[in-house]
Parts: C-alpha cells; structure tokens; sequence
C-alpha cells in the first residue's frame, strides 16, 4: 500500500523546521497572500507545480522535498541551504 504524499503538510513541516510563520511566508509571497491563506494551503493534499516553485523559492528549499518528505532528507537540505 502505498502512502499518498500531502504536499499541504510537508510545506508546514519544512516551515515550522524553518522557524519561520505563516505571516512570514505569506509575505514572502506576494500581496494577495495572508496567514489565512497559508492556513488553507497548508491543509491541501496536492498544490499546483507553479506554485510549489515559488513556495521552494521563497523558502529556499527543493520543489521535490515537498513531494517527497523524507526526515532525514529534511535535516539534510535545511542544514545545506
């Protein structure tokens, strides 16, 4: 059985890896975002490629890592970044 992989879910792991807030990101993503939104996003099993890109971007981490959580691939590219 394979496990589904919830992309919503990996962005607030890496996020609260990062110590960064929901305010915080949705600022790094442009004006039309806010914690609410975060929120949301946060809680969807599948996010749209173009917007994982610039969820990687804003927070400097794989878009791949959010489609592929591992643990210890985690500490890995947060301590390399």
């Amino acid at each position: 059985m394979e496990s589904k992989v919830h992309e919503g879910r990996n962005v607030k792991r890496f996020r609260e890896m990062l110590g960064i807030k929901q305010d915080a990101l949705a600022y790094e993503l442009g004006e039309t975002w806010n914690q609410q939104k975060i929120s949301l996003l946060e809680q969807k099993e599948t996010i749209g490629l173009p917007l994982l890109q610039q969820i990687s971007d804003a927070m400097k981490i794989p878009v791949e890592a959010f489609q592929n959580f591992d643990d210890e691939q985690a500490i890995n590219i947060i301590s390399n970044r």
